[in-house]
């Protein structure tokens, strides 16, 4: 069996890409409410979250499918687990996003003069890879939402912000909280719902750790709180308040994935609202913070 181009496309999760744009966006505007806007500044670190993400995606896929511990997951196909590709080729596929990743930082970091950037992005991508990718990925003990959390909420947001405006902002530190829970919020529903494979398989996510009914209420919790945080950004930028207008989805998909407790599949439709919710959020932020 041979993968198509639908299938490497499927491979790479577009529906999480979302969690790479946000906070390139409110990072970008963060730095315009300055006079700082630099365009080339913000598709080179546009570039850099697009390509790390999509990196993690395709190494998920090897570490895990070589691991045998995605053979029976409820979400979508993966390409090694499958058969549709080799794992060395997902893992070249990996690599190469990676590499893509690095030289769009190198430039990013070259043109700022920040070079803080550079051990940052170091960081990042080691810590893409060791999610799942090391002899003990931490991924498989429950630390992918903090990791989620701190590389596509606080440091994409701010290190965008800091690479145009050379500083960041209490606002924008808070900004960034929001958008990283939003992160979580993706991370977390794609764990409930591989939730009793995951248990079998061995990989103690955070979703295995604290229980089905407990995990729910996190990822409620995920999706609403990020409304107050862009209610404290308000007090410098009051047009953030414009993510209020997700105030009625945000509850809703809190209290369906809670009350209703949707399983497996069901899930799927959660994980697809959430990718949208996210970036609705993170570009409404944005115009808040731009027009601020």
């Amino acid at each position: 069996m041979t993968a198509t181009v639908g299938d490497w496309i499927a491979g790479a999760r577009p529906r999480t890409l979302t969690t790479a744009i946000a906070p390139v966006a409110v990072g970008t505007a963060s730095a315009g409410a300055l006079g700082s806007f630099r365009p080339l500044y913000a598709l080179l670190a546009l570039g850099v979250a697009l390509s790390l993400q999509v990196a993690v995606n395709y190494a998920n896929d090897y570490s895990d499918g070589v691991r045998g511990t995605d053979v029976d997951r409820v979400g979508p196909e993966r390409l090694v687990a499958s058969g549709k590709a080799g794992p060395s080729a997902v893992r070249a596929a990996a690599t190469m996003s990676f590499v893509i990743g690095s030289l769009f930082g190198l430039a990013l970091t070259a043109l700022s003069g920040e070079w803080i950037l550079l051990s940052i992005g170091v960081a990042a991508i080691v810590a893409a890879w060791t999610y799942t990718g090391s002899s003990r990925p931490y991924g498989y003990a429950g630390w992918g939402e903090l990791s989620v959390f701190v590389f596509f909420g606080l440091v994409a947001t701010l290190g965008t912000m800091l690479s145009q405006a050379g500083q960041i902002t209490s606002w924008a530190v808070v900004a960034s909280v929001g958008v990283g829970l939003h992160a979580v919020a993706m991370l977390l529903v794609n764990n409930i719902r591989d939730l009793k494979h995951d248990s079998l398989a061995g990989k103690r996510t955070l979703a295995v750790r604290l229980g089905d009914r407990l995990a729910r209420h996190l990822f409620a919790a995920c999706v609403t709180l990020p409304l107050m945080a862009s209610t404290i950004v308000a007090f410098s930028k009051p047009w953030s308040l414009l993510t209020l207008l997700l105030l009625l989805p945000s509850i809703l998909m809190a209290t369906l994935t809670v009350v209703a407790n949707p399983r497996g599949r069901a899930l799927g439709a959660i994980f697809a609202a959430e990718s949208i919710l996210g970036l609705c959020y993170g570009l409404l932020l944005a115009l808040g913070i731009a027009l601020g």
